[in-house]
């Protein structure tokens, strides 16, 4: 499988393997947690039975059915560095028990790869969470740390966990890709990032042909440009360009009308999209974007303001700006190899949920 088969249309499967508080909230009540990590120090032996309820629940055979019905043909799979289980470096953040992760995720991991292939989708396995934090959010693990980039046992257990992905799925069916890693936060030194992606690219190839397998790095919020020249073939072969687009993070972005949302992702990530495909000789996915305009629902850190495009809206303008938003977005990243929804699923919050915004009407209900 190349990078050069058909278009990737897909869905995130997040907080599933990786949890992420605002997208389930119920399952942190009465918990000062605030991401995986500290969900697990602060349960200890009871966290086993908690996530693997959740587990169970939150994606199943039926969840890959309905994708799959839909016209979709991938998913992304986030996971943490302790899929395997122990052994993983400590972080002060885990208190007194060195290993505070539920074991049991890569038996999940390996009966949603069955699924994909029962239903004829194709995975991008990507590890959302190294150890000690690559970027300081709660889906890299440990909210407000970001220091795996300072230790040299955090790069080689990132690197061999990837290695016993690449040795563990290389024949399954259903891989289509490996993520090096999800969202290396911007003051990561781009040369530290590229000699990871290398160094991953070659544990992953030990295992994984380019015949087969497609090696995904993440731009680490930064320009495109800063990879001109990087991983090119002959020497690197079957690499893919990732970059994630949100418009409710960035206050220039938050106090945008409809008009200037619509505007920026048809107009200006468009000719982004035209620019990458002339200049970095890579195919590239728009691996995370979502309809989501307002902080306040996402964030467990913003201090506000929260206004937001939609705000002032009735119910039906909130729809047609919703489908708007969201037709605008598609019709960008479509000039892209292809792109992945965040997330497929939510509790509370209709503007991330691909399921939600598909039975809203906000997106199309056919992805064929």
């Amino acid at each position: 499988m190349n990078a050069n088969s058909p278009k990737l249309r897909g869905v995130n499967l997040g907080s599933w393997l990786l949890l992420e508080k605002w997208m389930v909230p119920s399952l942190f009540e009465g918990l000062a947690a605030s991401d995986e990590t500290t969900f697990c120090a602060e349960l200890g032996p009871a966290a086993a039975e908690r996530l693997r309820g959740h587990w169970q629940r939150w994606i199943t055979r039926e969840d890959f059915a309905w994708i799959a019905e839909r016209g979709l043909n991938a998913v992304r799979i986030p996971y943490g560095h302790w899929i395997f289980g122990p052994d993983y470096p400590y972080h002060p953040a885990y208190g007194d028990n060195p290993h505070p992760f539920v074991e049991g995720g890569i038996d999940v991991l390996d009966q949603a790869m069955d699924w994909a292939e029962e239903f004829g989708l194709r995975v991008m396995l990507d590890l959302h969470a190294a150890p000690g934090c690559q970027n300081g959010f709660d889906n890299g693990g440990i909210m407000g740390v970001c220091e795996w980039h300072t230790r040299p046992d955090y790069l080689e257990h990132a690197l061999s966990v990837l290695e016993r992905i690449a040795e563990r799925y290389r024949a399954h069916p259903a891989l289509h890709s490996i993520e090096c890693l999800n969202e290396p936060r911007w003051d990561v030194p781009t040369d530290y990032l590229k000699a990871f992606y290398v160094a991953a690219y070659e544990r992953i190839r030990r295992y994984c042909p380019a015949e087969r397998v497609a090696v995904v790095f993440h731009d680490g919020f930064r320009s495109f440009r800063e990879y001109l020249g990087f991983m090119q073939a002959p020497e690197y072969r079957n690499v893919i360009f990732d970059l994630h687009r949100y418009q409710c993070f960035d206050r220039n972005d938050i106090d945008l009308d409809i008009f200037g949302h619509m505007h920026k992702a048809g107009g200006d990530w468009r000719d982004e999209a035209d620019a990458i495909n002339a200049e970095l000789r890579l195919p590239a996915v728009c691996g995370e974007w979502s309809l989501g305009l307002d902080l306040r629902v996402v964030s467990l850190w913003a201090e506000g303001p929260f206004n937001h495009a939609l705000e002032h809206m009735d119910e039906f303008q909130q729809h047609v700006a919703s489908r708007g938003y969201g037709a605008a977005q598609l019709l960008a990243f479509e000039k892209y190899l292809g792109w992945f929804f965040w997330s497929y699923k939510t509790e509370t919050t209709p503007a991330w949920c691909f399921r939600e915004c598909v039975e809203r009407g906000w997106l199309p209900s056919d992805f064929r």
